[in-house]
């Protein structure tokens, strides 16, 4: 079961900062925030926003594929191996 997200208002927050950015960077969790009752804004550790930005990456990857596919463009499945490591490898460092 997934834990209930956190959402704080705006103005703790605004009074709480170093506590709650101490929080979001050791739970890896994100954090709601919200302004006269309504969301306004996410926040996320650097560490977490990293893994969501390589996950998109791979996704546009992967529909660009898709698209290739549907165009009749192929490659080959070597190319296309050397082509992930080299992926793969860059997000590493």
């Amino acid at each position: 079961m997934s834990k209930a997200p956190r959402i704080i208002p705006v103005s703790d927050l605004r009074h709480n900062t170093s506590d709650i950015l101490k929080t979001v960077s050791l739970s890896r969790e994100p954090v709601f925030i919200t302004q006269r009752g309504r969301a306004a804004a996410v926040m996320v550790s650097m560490e977490a926003y990293g893994q969501s930005q390589h996950e998109l990456d791979i996704l546009r990857l992967l529909a660009r594929g898709e698209k290739e596919i549907k165009a009749g463009i192929g490659y080959e499945l070597d190319d296309v191996l050397k082509e992930a490591d080299r992926f793969l490898k860059a997000s590493e460092t």
